[in-house]
């Protein structure tokens, strides 16, 4: 194998190429990225199992093949380089890399024991707007389970309707729900899959904010996989059933608020600095025209902010995690926010003003007085 490439080509694909790479050694090739020439391009590829990724890079090729190296060591040489063009080439089992100054030589690992990323990338099921995957998925992953031994709980259920998807989150505690509105989506029958969260947040993390993103599905495979320009994201759907959400969602609530959704995130973020040393509860006293964001602890003090609300149906208020609410105002985009309740034990419903789409939802925690 022989190709030339410039440096800046390469440096760009290799970070994100690095979020996929192994950092447990029960398989030493998952610590290496794979690299492979292909027509006039180079295609590098890392994987943990769990999550893959594959990159395409402009080359010119002198003789075809390929090997793999390690991530880390790679990364940080290429990082380190001027902008200028590298050589590279394979030598028995090495790989030199040679600039106009440098070179250095890898041990390799033979490419036969890298896993094969995919077989097919499965049914295409959308053209997701790049611009848009960020603020639409953003407000549902955060609520997803970081603990895997419920498996169903650490994704994300995503149910195709007739001009979109749906997207659901919870990790028992609060859910996120989201009506994912696309224009190019494929017709036919309705399908439901979790996606971990981890491949969402990936997913978030593509440098190509503008550019489209095709969605594919393989039932077969089990996999989900998801291109933007060169890069490609593949992950592993979770087999395991979702629970049953609807039932959680209150349908009629007796108090209704609406507030700027920047000043209340303020508001809890100066009262969380007291709530750390009461398990974190902050309350929220709905009244007429605002709302008293408060906490407090025996040992440090208290503190208490008011912001600016409308207030429909009868006075109440209602304690929660200030965590929970700090993710839920940070993930959101949208200016101007609802909050609905029913009492202060029964579940809390965030919304965007004058938006069906998007719905989360806190179980309360009980204080005393």
């Amino acid at each position: 194998m022989k190709f030339n490439l410039l440096t800046p080509n390469l440096q760009q694909k290799l970070s994100f190429l690095n979020r996929a790479v192994s950092s447990k050694n029960q398989l030493p090739v998952l610590q290496n990225i794979l690299i492979e020439t292909q027509d006039q391009t180079i295609k590098l590829s890392s994987t943990d199992l769990e999550i893959g990724i594959e990159e395409t890079c402009p080359a010119k090729i002198e003789e075809p093949g390929k090997i793999t190296v390690p991530a880390r060591l790679f990364t940080e040489l290429v990082s380190s380089l001027a902008d200028e063009t590298i050589t590279m080439q394979t030598k028995e089992s090495k790989l030199e890399v040679v600039t106009k100054r440098t070179k250095s030589v890898f041990q390799t690992v033979s490419s036969d024991e890298f896993p094969r990323l995919y077989e097919v990338k499965g049914e295409k099921l959308a053209t997701l707007s790049g611009k848009d995957v960020k603020r639409e998925f953003s407000s549902v992953i955060f609520s997803a389970s970081q603990d895997t031994t419920r498996p169903a709980l650490s994704g994300v259920l995503v149910r195709k309707e007739s001009q979109g998807f749906l997207l659901v989150a919870t990790d028992g505690y609060r859910l996120s729900l989201r009506h994912y509105k696309v224009t190019d989506s494929t017709s036919g029958e309705s399908v439901s899959f979790i996606i971990p969260a981890r491949v969402f947040k990936e997913l978030l993390a593509m440098k190509e904010e503008e550019a489209d993103i095709n969605m594919y599905v393989s039932k077969e495979q089990n996999q989900v996989l998801f291109e933007q320009g060169n890069t490609v994201l593949i992950g592993r759907l979770i087999e395991a059933e979702f629970p049953n959400y609807e039932k959680i969602i209150p349908s009629d609530f007796s108090v209704s608020v609406s507030f700027d959704r920047e000043e209340l995130l303020k508001a809890v973020k100066i009262c969380s600095v007291f709530a750390r040393d009461s398990a974190n509860i902050i309350k929220l006293s709905l009244v007429k025209d605002h709302i008293t964001v408060s906490s407090g602890s025996s040992a440090v003090g208290e503190n208490s902010v008011e912001v600016e609300a409308e207030l429909s149906g009868e006075e109440n208020e209602i304690a929660f995690n200030s965590r929970y609410l700090l993710d839920v105002l940070g993930n959101v985009e949208e200016k101007e926010m609802v909050f609905d309740m029913i009492g202060p034990l029964n579940p809390g419903v965030f919304k965007v003003k004058n938006d069906e789409s998007f719905l989360h939802l806190i179980m309360p925690i009980r204080v005393q007085g």
